[in-house]
């Protein structure tokens, strides 16, 4: 018996839909409001959802990366009486089952829940025949859980995979992955950097060339095409890959046979082709820069991996397997997190994403040596000053400070701020009461020289009295 959710706010339909689930054996819960379905979601386990899409305090679309990111996320099927066509490509895209328009008739959803049980059941057998290994792939974010499925779809078959990413969010990562839990992981993985080698090499280096083929080939020279022979051939980057080659490549796609260089026999190559690019190849499709066959024969399947930014989430983990593996490759003793290092991390906009995070922390735990904790204090520099400042861009971005006379003297608290935090990151804080100090002090020095010099114009911008400015002048040893 399956258990199943109902959340839709006509009453007649739910009561429709009980009786039907009823009669068919299964549990039943009922929700008038995307609030209490969120509730009853979190709350209990489900085989199936039927989710009506316009509720009446919310879409019952945005529940559906919370359902995907559940450690066994129930199918789920969309009901809806006004349903429209970028709705039912958002629902797809985010994993539903099928997507039926009210009213629809007693048998068509009998039929949609049934195959959907079915589909549930095979995959939950097959679950537990083949466990992978996903030791290297961290992360909970339903963005990147969704990217899991389809990596464990991909691992499993044997289909040509395309992955999508921008530079560093892990795309060799999973290439890799997919290999090593495929049926051909006792293959070779072999990796073609299309961005790193030149085009006249490019045939040679894919394809192998014999003896004589051109100036410089002293031997016969084996192609990375057959060393992939019964394992996994990557091609990152193949976005860079010349026009002028891919309609060759098409063939080689199709018929899994190549010519080396200068050969006149054909040779086989039984690979699976795992594919990688940060570019969009469909924009360069409509540019002529990409043939639009090629780009269907390596998308059998899509992994589109999301960028750090939109997963920070996961870089408490991200953060904490790493610097375990760094601390086991040095022969450190594990080392603990500040309470500060992880909102460091998470404050920062990580423009490498997961590569540039892994480079910050290999520098973290260096920095840090025998120390047992590491804190903010162990990151770069740079990193501590741009999360600083756009802290204080949030923080005060829109106080200014009153215009003087001459327009060019004003400035913004933002601007002077950025220069005390500059000034003492690399140093042990000062107490609160020395670094009012040490920010009063920058505040006067810049208000001389933006002033010129000029009183009248310090007094105006300031608001401060005479004899305070001159008692501030003697405080901090300044002069006009």
């Amino acid at each position: 018996m399956a258990r199943i959710l109902i959340i839709d706010d006509d009453i007649e339909v739910c009561e429709t839909m009980e009786s039907l689930v009823s009669r068919l054996s299964h549990g039943c819960d009922l929700a008038q409001t995307l609030e209490k379905g969120i509730a009853l979601v979190r709350k209990n386990e489900y085989d199936l959802i039927f989710l009506d899409v316009r509720l009446p305090d919310g879409n019952g679309l945005d529940l559906l990366p919370e359902i995907m990111a559940l450690s066994n996320p129930p199918e789920v099927i969309i009901l809806t009486g006004k349903g429209d066509p970028d709705g039912a490509e958002l629902a797809i895209k985010g994993g539903v089952w099928d997507y039926l328009l009210k009213p629809s008739s007693v048998r068509e959803i009998s039929l949609s829940l049934g195959r959907a049980l079915k589909y549930r059941e095979e995959k939950a057998d097959k679950s537990e025949r083949d466990a992978l290994d996903f030791s290297n792939v961290v992360g909970n974010s339903p963005g990147i859980k969704a990217s899991f499925n389809l990596l464990s779809q991909a691992a499993r078959s044997d289909s040509n995979v395309l992955i999508t990413g921008k530079t560093g969010t892990g795309k060799e990562l999973f290439a890799s992955t997919i290999h090593g839990n495929s049926k051909r992981k006792n293959g070779n993985f072999v990796v073609v950097d299309c961005a790193g080698m030149t085009e006249s090499l490019i045939e040679s280096t894919l394809y192998g060339h014999r003896k004589g083929a051109f100036t410089g080939a002293q031997s016969d020279r084996i192609g990375l095409v057959k060393l992939a022979d019964g394992g996994t051939l990557f091609l990152d980057e193949v976005g860079e890959l010349p026009l002028s080659l891919q309609k060759a490549f098409l063939r080689v796609l199709q018929e899994r046979t190549f010519r080396p260089v200068g050969d006149t026999r054909e040779q086989v190559s039984n690979f699976r082709l795992v594919a990688a690019t940060n570019r969009d190849l469909e924009d360069m499709v409509d540019k002529g820069e990409f043939r639009l066959d090629l780009l269907y024969r390596i998308k059998t399947m899509h992994i589109h991996l999301p960028s750090l930014i939109e997963r920070t989430e996961d870089i408490r983990e991200l953060a904490k397997f790493r610097v375990k593996r760094l601390c086991e490759e040095y022969g450190m003793e594990l080392k603990v997190f500040g309470s500060n290092f992880h909102s460091t991390l998470e404050s920062y906009t990580w423009p490498g994403n997961i590569r540039e995070l892994f480079n910050i922390l290999e520098r973290a735990v260096i920095s840090a040596g025998d120390e047992k904790t590491l804190y903010a204090m162990h990151l770069p520099r740079n990193l501590r000053i741009h999360v600083a400042k756009s802290q204080i861009e949030r923080m005060t971005g829109a106080q200014v400070l009153p215009e003087a006379t001459d327009a060019d003297s004003s400035f913004s608290v933002r601007e002077i701020g950025q220069g005390i935090f500059e000034d003492i990151f690399d140093q042990q804080l000062p107490n609160l009461r020395d670094f009012k100090g040490m920010a009063e002090k920058v505040y006067i020095g810049e208000l001389i020289r933006q002033c010129g010099g000029d009183l009248g114009k310090i007094l105006t911008v300031s608001k401060l009295s005479r004899s305070h400015f001159y008692s501030l002048l003697k405080k901090y040893g300044l002069s006009l």
